[in-house]
Order: structure tokens, then C-alpha cells, then sequence
């Protein structure tokens, strides 16, 4: 039974089996794990979940694949979520997830990760398969091209555990980027990270402009507020955010 990869949903099927061989040592899989995976199309990942943790919840949106995954769903240990991802309740499903391990589609790989650092608490290992730039931005340093928000937010709440740079004969059709696989466990989550989220989000809403300016324009103070709380934390007040390494966006959301 054949099926066409649907380009608006960001679809690219695995179909190599080494590299699912991959994803399971990265994802270290347990009897003990409950596993969230987002996209499972034609369940080839699924089913080495399915052998290796104990529950394993997939979500999937194109419902054109029910008859790929029927098989799947009558297994006692995998629960079958038809959806999207980013407007299901994930927090609610029993049993909690623990690990989020997936292929994920490309048009909401990063609101997905960004997501689920917070709003996912019981997860404590990520293992996911994303475009080779994505994968480069969750863990760029400060002041390179690929460091933005989410490289904050992601280090603030993971260290790296893994990255794997992956082929783009794997998948079905070869996608036209490069893709990696990029494991992180999960930090203690730094007091009042809902702040923090929210300046460091502020503070790249308008990149071109100095750090003050930036979380002026996005309404979290005035400039003359941000100034201040920059001086708190030893930096000048031309400073732009793609300057600051996460700990000291910490120190900043503190000082405002």
C-alpha cells in the first residue's frame, strides 16, 4: 500500500532501518519509558519503540495513514493520537510521557521542542530528527548566525547529549536540507523560567535593534528599565540579545 508524502504537512517518511537503530541508542530506551513521538507516518520508527518502552503515544495529523498505523494501534502498549500536535493537550495523556522521541515534521519541529520544555515537565530526554539547521540553532553559541531564542531557552532547560548528522537518503522522498538528529536530557529548570521566556523572547522580536529598544518595543518595559537591568548584569546599553549567553538573560529577567 503506497502513499504520497504530503509536502504542506512537512512529511519525509524514514526508510532506513540503521537510523532508527540510531534514534534507539540516543534515546537510551527502557521498559520503564513512555515515549511521545510527533509524526509517526508509516510507523517504521513506531514499531522499534513499541519492541523497546513501555507505552509509546503517537500523534499524527493525516489521517490518510490510519491504515499503515492500524496495526500499531491494536498493540496494548501504543496509543494512536489523531491531531495536531500543537493544539492537542499533550500534558494530559495517561501514562505521562517521559521521553519525546521522534522524526518531526519539519514546519513545527521548533514550536514543538520550544513547547514541550515547559509544558511537557515529565519529559526528561528529547531524541529528534530535524533539519541540520534547527539542530545546529537549539545548542549555536552566542553571537553566531544560528543563535536566536530558542538556542537560549533550549540550553537554559537541556545540555546536549547527542547529534548525529544524517543522510538525506534515508527518508522518502530525500528532503532538498540536510537533516541531524540531536539528543538533549533535561536541567533543572532556572527559578521563574515563564520570565525568562518571556525576555528572552522580547529581546529577539526585533534583532537589528539594541536590547533595550527590542523589549521596549515588545512592551516588557521601557528602555530606560532595560538599560538599567543591563548595567545590573555588566553589560552596555547598546548590547544586542544575540551578545548575551543564557545565564545572563537569567541575571537580566532578575534585574527587571
Amino acid at each position: 500500500m503506497s502513499v504520497r508524502p504530503k509536502k504542506q504537512l512537512g512529511q519525509h517518511f524514514l526508510a532506513d532501518e540503521n537510523i532508527v537503530g540510531v534514534i534507539e541508542r540516543l534515546a537510551e530506551l527502557g521498559a520503564d519509558d513512555v515515549v511521545l513521538e510527533i509524526g509517526p507516518g508509516l510507523g517504521v520508527l513506531t514499531r522499534r519503540l513499541a519492541d523497546r518502552a513501555g507505552h509509546v503515544h503517537a500523534v499524527e495529523l493525516d489521517r490518510s495513514l490510519a491504515a499503515h498505523l492500524a496495526e500499531l494501534a491494536e498493540r496494548p502498549n501504543v496509543d494512536i493520537h489523531w491531531g495536531d500536535a500543537l493544539q492537542l493537550d499533550l500534558a494530559a495523556l495517561e501514562p505521562a510521557p517521559t521521553k519525546l522521541v521522534a522524526n518531526l515534521p519539519y514546519n513545527v519541529a521548533t514550536p514543538i521542542v520550544a513547547e514541550s520544555l515547559t509544558g511537557l515537565p515529565g519529559v526528561e530526554l528529547w531524541t529528534v530528527m530535524v533539519q541540520r539547521e534547527v539542530a545546529d540553532r537549539f545548542f549555536a553559541a552566542p553571537s553566531t548566525k544560528a543563535y536566536g531564542s530558542v538556542s537560549v531557552l533550549v540550553q537554559l532547560a537541556a545540555e546536549r547529549t547527542g547529534f548525529h548528522p544524517v543522510a538525506r537518503t534515508v527518508f522518502r522522498p530525500p528532503p532538498n536540507v540536510d537533516s541531524a538528529l540531536v539528543a538533549f536530557r533535561r536541567l533543572p529548570l532556572p527559578a521563574d523560567f515563564e520570565q525568562i521566556k518571556r525576555v528572552v523572547e522580547a529581546a529577539f522580536a526585533h534583532r537589528r535593534k539594541t536590547l533595550p529598544n527590542s523589549l521596549a518595543l515588545a512592551g516588557l518595559c521601557s528602555r530606560e528599565e532595560a538599560a538599567a537591568a543591563l548595567a545590573a548584569v555588566g553589560r552596555p546599553p547598546e548590547s544586542r540579545a544575540e551578545a548575551l549567553a543564557p545565564p545572563e538573560f537569567v541575571a537580566l529577567a532578575e534585574a527587571l
